[in-house]
């Protein structure tokens, strides 16, 4: 990393950033178009700024410094987690956060951020809205069921909140056809093809397309169950420690939720991941671990799909998918 003329970390939360240079220190900034535009003035010529995957957040800032031939890295949060656990260090605060990414890249071989086009941009801001109104309805929802379990509602909070559920089910519903537009506009067969696999929602086809780019960019199914969060750990130290084998989670957990999700309906509807479902269970294993199973053979199927350009076929044997 000394081919850098100095290491920034970066801590975004929603109003405001932290910033721990490796030879400046500590300072602040707004979390704003302007805030990113004084940030970018204060760093010298030769400078890699490195920030966590924190969702839209990271998105904004990491494209506005990219645009302008600034060096970025996205690191996983749970790496720098990590790394702070073994330093054994007992202070969490925004400032120490940046101070400990900033460490971290200084320790570590760190990527360079990859920008991602204007439309996936959008389609994840799109994406992170639509969880934010999902949430909202859902809160609404729970809301009217306790008013109605207590007694007779209110007329006027009854009103208000069947108003507020009303307006949330129209955003939804136009966040979710912007999206399907947005990816329809360059990737219409792909999403065809992917809604062919039994089990795979159409909202998982489509963060599945915007999160991946189309799947280029993985090479093996392997890369992208890595991703995820759907491999394995294996925990076994000599002959006394056999911890149980859990799936990583150092990925993608959104995408990991949604894969989740559908393989409830894929251990009914898909005959090769019902298949898998019922060999683990017989094995008797818990009904979760088989469930995760089934998550990651939808992605492989995904993967394998994706990259022939072929639709699902539950009778098409082929040569197992490298990775």
């Amino acid at each position: 990393m000394n081919k850098y003329k100095e290491i920034f970390g970066v801590d975004i939360s929603k109003d405001v950033f932290d910033v721990y240079g490796s030879e400046s220190g500590h300072s602040q900034f707004k979390n704003t178009p302007q805030g990113f535009k004084l940030f970018a003035k204060t760093l010298p010529t030769g400078a890699l700024v490195v920030m966590e995957a924190t969702g839209y957040y990271h998105y904004r800032l990491a494209q506005y410094l990219f645009s302008h031939d600034i060096s970025v890295s996205v690191v996983n949060p749970l790496q720098v987690k990590r790394f702070v656990q073994m330093r054994l260090s007992k202070i969490k605060t925004d400032k120490s956060d940046a101070k400990a990414i900033c460490g971290y890249a200084i320790a570590n071989t760190v990527p360079l951020y990859d920008a991602v086009n204007e439309t996936q941009a959008e389609c994840l801001q799109l994406f992170r809205l639509l969880d934010v109104y999902l949430k909202q309805r859902t809160a609404i929802k729970n809301k009217l069921h306790g008013e109605r379990t207590l007694g007779r509602p209110s007329k006027v909070v009854y009103r208000s909140l069947s108003r507020s559920l009303k307006h949330l089910d129209v955003e939804i519903d136009c966040l979710e056809v912007r999206i399907l537009s947005l990816v329809k506009q360059g990737q219409q067969k792909q999403l065809t093809d992917l809604k062919s696999i039994p089990g795979l929602g159409t909202k998982t086809a489509l963060f599945l397309i915007v999160v991946t780019d189309g799947f280029n960019k993985f090479d093996t199914a392997g890369q992208l169950c890595s991703y995820v969060g759907l491999t394995p750990i294996i925990r076994m130290s000599g002959s006394s420690v056999r911890g149980k084998a859990r799936i990583s989670k150092m990925g993608n957990r959104k995408l990991r939720n949604l894969l989740f999700l559908c393989a409830f309906s894929a251990c009914k509807h898909n005959k090769a991941c019902r298949a898998v479902y019922e060999r683990i269970v017989a094995k008797g294993k818990s009904k979760k671990l088989a469930l995760i199973a089934v998550a990651n053979k939808l992605l492989k199927q995904a993967f394998a799909i994706a990259k022939s350009g072929l639709p699902y076929d539950e009778n098409y044997v082929s040569a197992q998918v490298k990775g």
